[in-house]
């Protein structure tokens, strides 16, 4: 069963930054699709951004210029990091990574394992 775990979530002032970490675990495939998605309140769900095992990167349009996603392994697990700079109030939002079995993310939304995710908040 494969697990996902969000951390790094906060507050910050407006123009500062932030960085996640989703530690995944629970399988033994050496490919794998790490994704990040958000929601605000009343809002739909977005994709910010995937990566896959081999580190290459793709950016949604919230994403691009500012965050940047990347992937480590430790101890036989990955790990994928979003780091984020120049924080607007607008990138307040429940932040989730996601992950599917897969070599190459694409532009596959149908990601099927979920972390329970973790809040940024931005302030003005």
């Amino acid at each position: 069963q494969v697990k996902l775990m969000e951390s790094g979530g906060g507050t910050v002032e407006a123009g500062g930054s932030l960085r996640l970490s989703c530690e995944t675990s629970g399988y033994t495939e050496n490919y794998v699709c790490v994704g990040w998605f958000r929601q605000a309140p009343g809002k739909r769900r977005e994709k910010v951004a995937t990566i896959n095992y081999n580190g290459s990167p793709r950016y949604e349009e919230p994403a691009q210029g500012r965050f940047s996603i990347t992937i480590s392994k430790d101890n036989g697990k990955n790990t994928v990091h979003l780091q984020m700079n120049s924080l607007k109030p607008e990138d307040s939002a429940m932040y989730t990574c996601a992950a599917g079995l897969w070599f190459e993310c694409g532009a596959r939304n149908d990601f099927g394992y979920w972390g329970r995710g973790t809040q940024v908040t931005v302030s003005l």
